[in-house]
């Protein structure tokens, strides 16, 4: 073999899936390619190119864009583009962009088809389907799927069926109970101007109009829930059941954006959950000590595992866990309430960090606090710091450790009146020094839990004031959050831990997801979003000038990437009982998983530079 076909024979044999060809179809190879050419700027792939090939890139750099000139993806060096060949389906552009000058291999597309047909391993490669090798790549064989479980982290609006039964005011009572007897239904939504104002169900027929002697001509008005609980139709069933349990309420009416969207009832989550009607909220729910928590909670982990093995996305899974500490944390503090008595002023128990964001995974800290009303006296407080103190040795007993930055409500710091909290966001936000700025990841991400809600409501309308355009402010915020950077080098090659304790990993949720949190936390409060959850703040700031569409939607899909291989990795070290961690070997994913994990990375690094451009930061 001619010394240059030895040269691209030992390049191809370092290149996944090349290495799994035999030793003779690799030494074949290298004879049936043609060597291109392409200089920055050009068209790829080559214009002049005869027939369909796929092309491995030896160097340089390509940009790959679809029809509307979204970004889809980068290659480089030992980087394959196959779509050519039909075996991967790519929303094609007209033209995609060589970055720098390239050297490439290019090979026939039916020449590949005879690589595969002798090769099974490198066959299973370029399966067509390339959902279907993920989503089997991301289960584990032998693991059954707990349906009942799986059937609790489905967003609601799938359990929405019919069209919601709806009543304009002003209106009588009589016209409310006709209404509901001819759709044959328990509960009715009344409207003004087609905005839900009230709902009326036959325990309030019962209770308030026939027990009352009311006369059936009066105004529905009058015994109408005003302003009731309503959820939005993508969140998840989990979480309906959990409102319902808490609030003692049997009807949810579901609404997106103030419009109507339907009526979820007891009812129908009963029937939805006949499959598994044991679930692990309800079950805290009913605990009568700290001891039976213990023992349910010592389930979460295998719960963890059911999730991944069931397909369920990362963002639920992140949803359910959250949604279980949230029942956790209330039935906790109602035991020790039981205990110590009702408390003498009103508080809200407040969540922060990954479970108020509702990305919590069963390996996680506790980060909590107390807002207390400011009636509240010196003497009163040694109440509130018994409580904190008795809740949070709860979770830790659960599973939920103590955090390490000690930011809990145990520590008395944390457990203070609004006016002291409404001081500190003030102190932090004016005086951006490096403890606030370490704290921003808990403190800016505050969701309340149990209480007097409005307390958390007013300091979040203080805190987004405070923030909203404060350019000194976010500049630092921005600069903090530009410290957690991908793990990938020049070449695009990641960049490992070698420390003797976790060799040949990287953090995937301080180097992947953080900086994704970190970004839009930033622009959001820079915006005044008050939402919490990433997703979410991502998904509103494509509406703003500080995110593009574009951006909004790689972010998102970059977060849902790498936080489903964090929990497919955490679900394998559960499956083989070790404790679960963040240090992801990337030899243990595919070859997919790595270029797709690059891309998610390469997405990351420009997010990062617009933010570092647009605040003018070295």
């Amino acid at each position: 073999m001619e010394i240059e076909l030895v040269e691209i024979r030992d390049f191809l044999a370092l290149q996944h899936p090349f290495d799994l060809l035999p030793a003779e179809l690799l030494n074949q190879l290298p004879a049936k390619l043609s060597v291109r050419y392409i200089r920055r700027g050009q068209c790829f792939p080559p214009e002049d190119s005869k027939g369909q090939n796929l092309y491995i890139i030896r160097t340089g750099a390509i940009e790959l864009r679809d029809a509307q000139n979204d970004l889809l993806g980068k290659l480089a060096e030992g980087d394959i583009y196959s779509s050519e060949c039909q075996l991967i389906e790519v929303n094609e552009a007209s033209c995609h962009m060589t970055l720098e000058d390239s050297l490439l291999y290019q090979l026939p597309c039916n020449e590949l088809k005879n690589l595969c047909e002798n090769s099974e391993d490198f066959n299973h490669h370029f399966e067509a389907d390339l959902t279907r090798r993920l989503q089997k790549a991301a289960k584990y064989g032998n693991h059954k799927v707990d349906v009942g479980i799986a059937s609790m982290t489905i967003e609601i609006g799938e359990l929405i069926k019919k069209a919601p039964v709806t009543l304009e005011c002003p209106a009588s009572i009589q016209q409310a109970a006709v209404m509901m007897s001819e759709h044959n239904v328990s509960s009715i939504l009344l409207t003004e101007n087609g905005l839900l104002k009230g709902i009326l169900t036959d325990r309030d027929l019962r209770r308030r109009c026939v027990a009352e002697a009311l006369d059936v001509s009066t105004l529905v008005g009058v015994i109408m829930t005003k302003d009731p609980i309503t959820m939005r139709s993508n969140e998840l069933v989990l979480h309906a059941l959990m409102t319902m349990t808490r609030k003692k309420i049997n009807h949810l009416p579901v609404v997106d954006n103030d419009k109507i969207v339907g009526m979820l009832t007891a009812t129908d989550l009963t029937r939805h959950s006949s499959a598994n009607p044991a679930f692990m909220t309800s079950q805290i729910r009913k605990s009568k000590s700290l001891k039976e928590m213990q023992k349910i909670l010592q389930r979460l982990p295998e719960l963890q595992l059911l999730l991944a093995n069931s397909n369920i996305s990362a963002r639920h899974i992140g949803e359910t866990i959250s949604c279980i500490t949230d029942v956790l944390t209330i039935r906790l503090i109602e035991l020790v309430q039981a205990d110590i008595g009702p408390e003498p002023v009103p508080f809200v128990w407040v969540s922060g960090g990954s479970q108020a964001r509702h990305e919590q995974s069963s390996h996680s800290d506790q980060d909590n606090a107390l807002i207390i009303d400011d009636s509240v006296t010196a003497e009163q407080m040694s109440y509130f710091h018994e409580l904190a103190k008795q809740v949070c040795t709860g979770l830790d007993a659960c599973g939920f450790i103590f955090c390490p930055g000690d930011a809990m409500a145990m520590n008395e710091k944390w457990c203070q009146p609004l006016s002291a909290w409404e001081l500190y966001f003030k102190n932090w936000v004016q005086k951006p020094e490096p403890m606030a700025l370490m704290l921003s990841s808990i403190f800016f991400d505050l969701r309340a839990v149990h209480g007097d809600f409005s307390l958390h409501k007013k300091l979040q309308q203080k805190i987004l004031r405070l923030t909203f355009k404060n350019s000194l402010f976010i500049a630092h915020m921005v600069s903090n959050a530009l410290k957690h950077i991908p793990p990938v080098g020049f070449f695009r090659t990641f960049v490992l831990i070698h420390d003797g304790e976790n060799d040949n990993t990287f953090d995937i949720k301080h180097r992947g997801i953080v900086p994704i949190t970190d970004i839009a936390r930033v622009l959001a409060l820079s915006e005044g979003i008050s939402r919490i959850n990433t997703t979410e703040r991502l998904k509103a700031l494509c509406r703003t000038r500080s995110m593009s569409k574009g951006m909004s939607e790689s972010l998102q899909d970059a977060l849902e990437f790498i936080a489903n291989l964090r929990i497919k990795h955490q679900a394998e070290q559960i499956r083989k009982n070790v404790p679960a961690d963040n240090y992801l070997p990337p030899d243990k994913l595919s070859s997919l998983e790595r270029k797709h994990l690059k891309d998610a990375f390469e997405i990351i690094k420009d997010a990062q530079d617009y933010l570092r451009s647009r605040y003018k930061l070295a």
